[in-house]
């Protein structure tokens, strides 16, 4: 093993791998689409009612299946005006939902305003640095017969233990807060350069913040790497959405974030039930 990196007590070899151990859950797909109102406002009201029962149809029953799901959110501001969220088991099953919107009559009259593909993950930070003080211990190097079967296993364990969050329902709760964002790669702020146990002591203390609202908001945390442009997607779902701003505002002050957290932009919706769809498109 080569020279080593140091935080604290904690003493990882240089050549373990820097990517902490992750669990994978529903492949997740954003779109947002604003209303084509100067076209919808020419056609006649039985016209618009068709092709709001036709959509409603399909959404509802997006919204029952039992495998991963379909929510309906009502966006505020400008940046458009219906959010769908996708939980599906995989990136097909997402394209045939896509599709399923697309070859609606419904879809002439939504113009895409954006979308995020993302995948539900679980960092296994504590876990990943418990594990190699373990193989340091046993003498066992990376990318050893011996390494990946501690590897397997660690992963079948933690997969055992957290299984449920990584295939959730989409919490029903009346507010949706939506970002992506990234780790900071600049300079001297550089989290991609941090030794991984300096990272998981970070990643904790953020992790308590957040454990100071539990009960008040859900989040879902999604990993983009290599599917979109930001590197994590972040779904705040809420009874109250001043929570929203109270638990963003808490976070930008640990460490993890002020020093190496970067935002993308926010979206902000309020669920609807596929049979009020027809509010979205009031005319």
């Amino acid at each position: 093993m080569s020279s080593d990196r140091r935080t604290g007590e904690q003493t990882i070899p240089a050549d373990f791998p820097a990517a902490p151990l992750t669990l994978e859950g529903y492949s997740i797909l954003h779109q947002l689409f604003r209303v084509r109102r100067s076209a919808w406002r020419a056609l006649d009201d039985a016209a618009r009612e068709a092709l709001l029962n036709d959509a409603a149809k399909l959404f509802d029953e997006m919204s029952r299946r039992e495998d991963g799901e379909t929510a309906l959110f009502s966006a505020l501001g400008h940046k458009g005006d219906l959010m769908l969220v996708h939980f599906r088991r995989g990136f097909d099953q997402l394209k045939d939902a896509e599709l399923a919107v697309a070859r609606l009559a419904l879809s002439d009259y939504l113009e895409p305003a954006t979308s995020y593909l993302s995948v539900i993950e679980i960092g296994l930070y504590e876990a990943t640095v418990a594990l190699y003080q373990k193989l340091i211990e046993k003498g066992i190097g990376p990318r050893s017969p011996e390494w990946k079967a501690e590897i397997d296993a660690e992963l079948v364990r933690q997969r055992e233990k957290i299984s449920p969050r990584l295939f959730p329902r989409i919490p029903n709760r009346p507010y949706l807060c939506f970002y992506p964002m990234d780790k900071k790669r600049d300079g001297a702020d550089n989290w991609y350069r941090l030794p991984i146990a300096k990272r998981q002591h970070l990643m904790h203390e953020h992790g308590m913040v957040g454990r100071r609202f539990a009960g008040e908001v859900t989040q879902i945390i999604s990993g983009s790497i290599g599917f979109d442009d930001w590197e994590w997607g972040v779904d705040l779902f809420a009874d109250d959405p001043i929570v929203f701003k109270k638990l963003v505002y808490e976070m930008r002050f640990d460490e993890a974030s002020a020093s190496y957290a970067k935002f993308g932009p926010f979206y902000v919706g309020l669920r609807i039930d596929p049979a009020r769809l027809s509010e979205i498109f009031a005319v």
